[in-house]
């Protein structure tokens, strides 16, 4: 499970969230072409290629459109996604009322990411905004779901675990399946089906699991904390099966997302962030600290990110958006008053060759501006001071322990930081300051460390070092930091250890 693991974060970290999806619609719409000639799904190819184009036509159309009256940059790929995702909704067919009603439904998808947002950030998913408002407003359109049929369930599936490992969101996805599939199953044998055909049906015959990988998952839609994400997925999954009826608004697959999208909003910070660059430090050879100025006071915390979005020219595959861990520390709960908001700084590795992301950061000047979709994460420090913890961090992996360490004064922590040369020890100041027991993890011995500071050896961290230097570490709780690869390696050798609370932050597509 490691090597695929390591595999799949290899492969997916070179695109964007964006361009992933996009592939695996188009696998899957290889998919539904290969199973239409062959008489394996009751739809024509020429009338799903017909419905595709229209779809992604009116969305890619209508978007470009919009952005141009709203005076800001249409993202292309984002509608290509979304009508693709509305293929999938409507039933495939060559009559003009058909192809009308999806091409209304790509501009109605548009118009929803700008009509119904708040500061710059829409509040539902745009497929699904479009096929609540088209079953109540034109019901002969009613969205049909085509893909919840056995023939694309094993296509649907791997996309769907590749999404959602990649988006670090596997949990939400078998727990929405789970209630999904469970509330569809009663639903059907409480109609009379029996047992085994009503669970069959909801496995093979309903969008359970494309609804999970490619709908529920989007991060902009999406509450902050891991545990509302699950709550939300509980939700979605009984609404999914319970029909039911309120004058012309019908229970749909489609109103159920909507349905949890607005308890997302409701617990979530829904308000556009505008940052303003203010200058940039070196922290090793090769990483950075940029330090932003919020326009208001933000509210994190410690151990929390943020997503940064920076259109420019000539975007590689990786895109125009990246989430970074805060490495400022976090705000007290009820702040003073202030003259201007406090800076918001964050820590990030360069390669060469850089992705134009980067490039496009590194290459900011005071006063520009960059835009953030929003705060997230559950990286955060158990609230119990008496609990002991164990940090470890891998590289810039150091980033959101650079914002906890501040505040851990008096606290049983011991750090173990693993670098690939003791120059690349990333907030040594820092981490001085905080009085924490540190370990450092390097191929060759740093010389003279701060007090409190203890070279063990050359990586991967063994167990028989955690041994000889935190022989208490299966009483703590652990918090890893760092590349995908480091994490799983870590994790597992805290588990042979003894370690039994995880809690881990994966430095996905860097």
């Amino acid at each position: 499970m490691n090597a695929v693991a390591t595999w799949l974060d290899g492969i997916t970290g070179r695109v964007t969230m964006y361009r992933l999806v996009l592939i695996c619609l188009l696998a899957l719409l290889v998919d539904a072409l290969v199973a239409g000639a062959l008489g394996q799904i009751s739809y024509d190819p020429a009338a799903i290629l017909l419905n595709g184009a229209v779809a992604v036509a009116s969305t890619v159309v209508s978007n470009r459109a919009i952005a141009l009256a709203f005076r800001v940059r249409p993202h292309t790929e984002s509608s290509l996604v979304t009508g693709l995702i509305l293929l999938f909704l409507f039933l495939p067919s060559v009559t003009w009322s058909s192809v009308a009603a999806i091409a209304v439904a790509g501009v109605v998808a548009s118009a929803s990411k700008y009509l119904l947002a708040i500061r710059g950030r829409h509040l539902l998913n745009p497929a699904a905004a479009a096929a609540v408002a088209l079953s109540i407003a034109w019901p002969s359109a009613f969205p049909g779901w085509w893909v919840g049929t056995p023939w694309l369930l094993p296509v649907t599936v791997v996309s769907a675990i590749v999404i959602l490992h990649r988006t670090r969101h596997l949990a939400l996805g078998i727990v929405f399946s789970v209630v999904a599939t469970a509330t569809v199953t009663l639903s059907s044998a409480s109609a009379g089906a029996g047992w085994s055909t009503a669970l069959v049906n909801a496995l093979g015959s309903t969008p359970v699991i494309f609804f999970a990988g490619f709908m529920l998952s989007e991060p902009l839609t999406l509450p902050p904390r891991r545990w509302q994400q699950l709550g939300e997925a509980v939700v979605v999954g009984v609404l999914f099966g319970v029909p039911f009826h309120v004058g012309p608004v019908y229970g749909t697959y489609a109103l159920a997302l909507v349905v949890g999208n607005l308890l997302a909003f409701v617990v979530g910070q829904r308000r556009r962030i505008l940052l303003t660059f203010v200058g940039r430090e070196r922290l090793t050879p090769t990483s950075w600290e940029l330090s932003f100025r919020p326009e208001r006071p933000l509210a994190f915390a410690a151990g929390q990110s943020m997503e940064l979005s920076l259109p420019h020219a000539h975007a590689d595959l990786r895109g125009q958006r990246r989430v970074f861990s805060i490495a400022s520390t976090a705000p007290a709960p009820a702040p003073a008053p202030a003259p201007a908001p406090a800076l918001v700084r964050f820590g990030l590795k360069t390669a060469t060759p850089s992705s134009t992301f980067k490039a496009a950061l590194l290459d900011l000047r005071p006063g520009d501006t960059v835009g953030a979709t929003g705060i997230g994460g559950d990286f955060v420090l158990p609230r119990d001071a008496s609990r002991k913890l164990l940090l470890v961090a891998g590289g810039i992996g150091i980033t959101p322990f650079a914002s906890q360490l501040p505040s851990v004064g008096g606290r049983d922590v011991v750090l173990i930081y693993s670098v690939t040369s003791p120059d690349e020890i990333a907030y040594r100041d820092r981490i001085a300051r905080s009085g924490v027991r540190t370990l450092v993890v390097s191929p060759h011995d740093p010389g003279e460390l701060p007090a409190g500071w203890t070279y063990v050896g050359p990586g991967p961290l063994t167990a028989d070092q955690l041994a000889t230097h935190v022989p208490d570490a299966g009483d703590r709780h652990a918090y890893v930091s760092g590349s995908p690869r480091l994490v799983r390696e870590v994790r597992r050798t805290l588990h042979h250890s003894g370690v039994r609370r995880v809690t881990t932050d994966a430095f996905s597509g860097y």
